[in-house]
C-alpha cells in the first residue's frame, strides 16, 4: 500500500460520542515521497554510528543505567511529572513528600524498562511483553488503580476534561485485542519489505492510536521503540531513547500523530520520526564522547594522585558510573572497608571534585558524581 492511499481509520458513532477505529497495518508499505528515503538513509547511518560507538566504549554496561534513568525522566515528564535526573538517584525517604508521587512514577518506568530489556532474551516484542512491562510501570503510585498489565475494558480518551470535549477518542475495548494482534504481526512479518525504522514509526503511531491501556500508553509506546530496535539487532545495547526529543518538541509530536489520523497523512509522521532518530543519535554519540573524556580525566589524571588508595578509588569510581549517588555506608559496602576508610576516600574524591555533597547536612550526607550526572541532564 502506498502511504498516500492509506486511510488511517474511520469514526464510529457510539452513545453520545464518536470513537476512532484504526485501519490494520500488517501489510506492505511503499511511498513515492523521496524525502522519506533521504531521511531514512540519514537516520540509519547515524543509528549505525551510535551502535558502533556503544560497542567500542569500554565497560559500556556501566553507563546503560544512566541512559535508562534519563529516558524514564524525559518520558515521564511528557506525562506531567517534574522529577529531575539527580532526584531519581535519591531514595524515597530522601525525597520531599510532595514530590514522591512523581519520583515513584519514574522509578516504575526504570523498573519496567530494565525488566523488558532482560525479557527480550526470552520473549519477543509482543502483546505479552507489553502487558508485562505495563504491569510494572503502574504497579505503585498513581497508576496502581488503572488495571496494570491489562488491556482496558472501558472507553478512554485523550485531551479534554470529559469524553464529550475530548481531542481524540481511541477504539472501543472490543477492538483492542484484534488491533494489537495485527500490530504484533506487523512488527515481525518477514514476508513484507518494510525498513525497520519505518516499521517502528508506523508501529508507534498505531500503538498510540489504539491506546490499549487506561493509563501509561505514552510511556509504553515510547519504550516500545527502543525494545524493537534492540530486538532486531539495530542496537546492541539500549542506548537510543526518543522521549527527550519528543518532550522538547511536544506540541509537534502530538500534532503529527493527530494529523496522520485526521488528514490521512502518515508520511509527515514518518518524516518527523526519522528526524527525531537522527537528532537523538547525534546527542547519544556526543554523550558517549563526553563520557570518554570524563573517564580519561578522572581515571587518568585525578585519582592517580591517591597513591596506595588508588585501587579502592578506581573500584569506587567504576561503581559511580552505574549509580552516581552514594553515602559513606554505601562506600563501606561496595569496598568492604571500615567507616573511617570510607569517609577518608570520600574526602579524597571530594577534594578532587569527583564527588560533591548535595544535602548540606553534617550527618546522613549524600554525595553525587555531579559532572557525570550533568551529562544526562537537560
Amino acid at each position: 500500500m502506498d502511504l498516500k492511499e492509506f486511510t488511517p481509520g474511520t469514526y464510529r458513532q457510539q452513545y453520545q460520542y464518536r470513537s476512532f477505529s484504526p485501519s490494520l497495518v500488517n501489510h506492505t508499505w511503499v511511498w513515492s515521497d523521496p524525502k522519506i528515503n533521504i531521511l531514512l538513509e540519514e537516520a540509519n547511518h547515524k543509528l549505525g554510528s551510535l551502535n558502533a560507538l556503544s560497542k567500542q566504549v569500554p565497560d559500556v554496561d556501566y553507563f546503560i543505567q544512566m541512559h535508562i534513568i534519563k529516558e524514564a525522566t524525559a518520558s515521564s515528564r511528557i506525562e506531567g511529572t517534574r522529577t529531575k535526573v539527580e532526584e531519581v538517584l535519591f531514595k524515597l525517604n530522601e525525597m520531599d513528600p510532595e514530590r514522591r508521587d512523581d519520583w515513584q512514577e519514574v522509578q516504575n518506568y526504570i523498573a519496567a524498562m530494565n525488566h523488558a530489556i532482560r525479557r527480550l532474551t526470552k520473549v519477543p516484542v509482543s502483546t505479552r511483553l507489553i502487558r508485562e512491562t505495563h504491569r510494572i510501570l503502574l504497579r505503585k503510585g498513581r497508576g496502581a488503580s488503572k488495571t496494570p498489565g491489562e488491556f482496558r475494558r472501558s472507553q478512554n480518551w485523550i485531551g479534554g476534561s470529559t469524553i464529550g470535549d475530548a481531542v481524540f477518542i481511541p477504539p472501543t475495548p472490543e477492538e483492542i485485542h484484534p488491533l494489537m494482534s495485527d500490530l504484533e504481526k506487523f512488527l515481525h512479518n518477514n514476508t513484507i519489505d518494510v525498513p525497520h525504522l519505518v516499521r517502528i514509526a508506523i508501529g508507534h503511531y498505531q500503538f498510540e492510536t489504539i491506546h490499549p491501556f487506561l493509563d501509561g500508553n505514552g510511556r509504553v509506546g515510547r519504550l516500545l521503540i527502543t525494545l524493537y530496535l534492540v530486538s532486531k539487532g539495530l542496537l546492541a545495547k539500549p542506548t537510543l531513547y526518543l522521549s527527550e526529543y519528543f518532550d522538547k518538541h511536544r506540541s509537534i509530536y502530538y500534532d503529527k500523530l493527530m494529523l496522520a489520523r485526521s488528514r490521512n497523512d502518515l508520511a509527515q509522521w514518518i518524516n518527523f520520526f526519522l528526524i527525531a532518530v537522527a537528532a537523538t543519535c547525534d546527542v547519544g554519540i556526543k554523550t558517549f564522547e563526553k563520557i570518554q573524556q570524563l573517564r580519561e580525566d578522572v581515571e587518568g589524571r585525578r585519582i592517580v594522585q591517591l597513591g596506595k588508595r588508588l585501587p579502592n578509588a578506581r573500584k569506587l569510581v567504576m561503581s559511580l558510573y552505574r549509580n552516581p549517588r552514594l553515602t559513606a555506608a554505601d562506600v563501606s559496602a561496595i569496598l568492604k572497608v571500615t567507616p573511617k576508610t570510607a569517609n577518608d576516600l570520600i574526602k579524597d574524591l571530594t577534594k578532587l571534585k569527583i564527588l560533591a555533597e548535595v544535602t548540606g547536612n553534617r550527618r546522613n550526607r549524600i554525595f553525587l558524581f555531579s559532572e557525570y550526572v550533568r551529562l544526562f541532564s537537560k
